[in-house]
C-alpha cells in the first residue's frame, strides 16, 4: 500500500497518550494496595477484578450501588480542588448500600477526560482510595478513558459503583418500623454531594469568592468538605444492637422529605422536630443568601443530617451511645406516627 502522506499519524496525534495512561496506572497501584482486604483475589491491572464472597455468611446477598459526584465537580474544576471528590464518589455508593445492612466489599471507578493529566487523575484516585479505606472496602479496579473532543481541557467526569454483602436474614428493609419508634439523625459533614446546582447558583447570586470566610473557615473548604462515610459506625451499631435498628435512610437528593419515606410502609409517617438539631452554618448561609424556603431546603439539602436511623424506642439510648462511641454526632429527630391520610406526607417537620 502506498502512503500518500510524508508522515504517519499516531494515537498521540489524535489526542490519546497511552504512555500517560500507563503512568497513571503505576501511580494508582500503591494507592489501591492500601485498600486491600480479605476476599480480593485479583485487583488493579487485570481485565477483570476477582473477589470471593465472605465465607462467614451462610446466605450471602450481594447489594450494589452506583453514583457520581454531580455538579460539585464544576467547583472542583473552577477551584482546582481534586483531592476530595473521590471520597464523595465512594461515599455516595457505600452509604447507599449500607442502608440495607450491607458491608461494602469492593469499589470500581470510571474516570473520563478529554486530555489526561496524570497529576489530576492521581489526585482524584487518591481520594477514591481514601474513601475506600474509610469504608473498609477494596479498590479493585476501574477504567480511565481519555476521549479527545468529549471534555474541555481540565475537566473530567466520575462514576463508580460499590458491591457489598449482607446475611439474608439481616437485610434491613424497614418493614418492622412501627408507631413509637425513634428517628435518629447522624450529622452530615456538609452538603455532601447533593443540591450543588442550587448551591452554585446561590454562590453566584451572593458574589461569593474563594478565600472569604464562612463560620471561621475558608468558603471553599466548607463547600468542598467531602461526604461523610457512615459505614464503620453503623456496622458497629448493627453488630451490637441488631433488630433494634429497623430502618436506615441515606439523605441524598430529595433531602429529608423524600428519602425517609423510601423506608416507610404506607401507613407510617416520620414526625421530625426542627429544634431537635442545629442546622450548620453553611445551610443557614445558603438559605439567607438564596432566599430559599424551608420546605425547599429540606427537599434539596441534607440540612445537617446525612443518615437517618429508625430504632426501637426501648433501645434508642443504647444505639445512640454506640454511635457516639464510634465518632458520630447523633440527634433525636422525632418519632414514627400514624399517617394522617393515604395522600398525606410521610415526613413532616414541625
Amino acid at each position: 500500500m502506498t502512503n500518500k502522506h510524508s508522515a504517519t499519524l499516531t494515537y498521540r496525534d489524535a489526542g490519546v497518550d497511552i504512555d500517560a495512561g500507563e503512568a497513571l496506572v503505576d501511580r494508582i497501584k500503591p494507592l489501591a494496595a492500601k485498600t486491600m482486604r480479605p476476599g480480593v483475589m485479583a485487583g488493579i491491572g487485570g481485565f477483570g477484578a476477582l473477589f470471593q464472597v465472605p465465607a462467614h455468611l451462610k446466605e450471602p446477598v450481594l447489594v450494589s450501588g452506583t453514583d457520581g459526584v454531580g455538579t460539585k465537580l464544576r467547583l472542583a474544576f473552577d477551584w482546582k480542588r481534586h483531592d476530595t471528590v473521590g471520597i464523595d464518589l465512594v461515599a455516595m455508593s457505600v452509604n447507599d448500600i449500607l442502608v440495607q445492612g450491607a458491608e461494602p466489599l469492593f469499589f470500581l471507578d470510571y474516570f473520563a477526560c478529554g486530555k489526561l493529566s496524570v497529576d489530576t487523575a492521581a489526585s482524584v484516585v487518591g481520594g477514591i482510595a481514601k474513601g475506600c479505606e474509610l469504608a473498609g472496602c477494596a479498590l479493585i479496579g476501574g477504567e480511565t478513558a481519555e476521549m479527545p473532543g468529549m471534555y474541555p481541557d481540565g475537566e473530567y467526569d466520575l462514576a463508580g459503583f460499590a458491591v457489598g454483602a449482607v446475611e439474608k436474614a439481616r437485610i434491613i428493609d424497614g418493614k418492622s418500623i412501627t408507631q413509637g419508634d425513634v428517628v435518629l439523625g447522624l450529622a452530615s459533614s456538609g452538603a455532601h454531594s447533593n443540591g450543588y446546582s442550587l448551591l452554585r447558583k446561590i454562590l453566584t447570586h451572593a458574589n461569593a469568592r474563594p478565600g472569604q470566610e464562612l463560620d471561621g473557615r475558608p468558603l471553599e473548604d466548607v463547600v468542598m468538605e467531602p461526604t461523610r462515610i457512615y459505614v464503620k459506625s453503623v456496622l458497629a451499631a448493627l453488630a451490637e444492637h441488631g433488630p433494634a435498628i429497623k430502618g436506615l435512610a441515606h439523605i441524598t437528593g430529595g433531602g429529608l422529605l423524600d428519602n425517609i419515606p423510601r423506608i416507610l410502609q404506607p401507613e407510617w409517617c416520620a414526625r421530625l422536630h426542627r429544634d431537635a438539631w442545629t442546622m450548620p452554618a453553611l445551610f443557614t448561609w445558603l438559605q439567607e443568601n438564596g432566599g430559599v424556603a424551608d420546605a425547599e431546603m429540606h427537599r434539596v439539602f441534607n440540612c445537617g443530617i446525612g443518615m437517618v436511623m429508625v430504632v426501637a424506642a426501648q433501645q434508642a439510648d443504647a444505639v445512640v451511645a454506640t454511635l457516639q462511641a464510634h465518632g458520630e454526632a447523633v440527634s433525636r429527630l422525632g418519632e414514627i406516627v400514624a399517617r394522617d391520610a393515604p395522600d398525606a406526607p410521610q415526613t413532616v417537620i414541625l
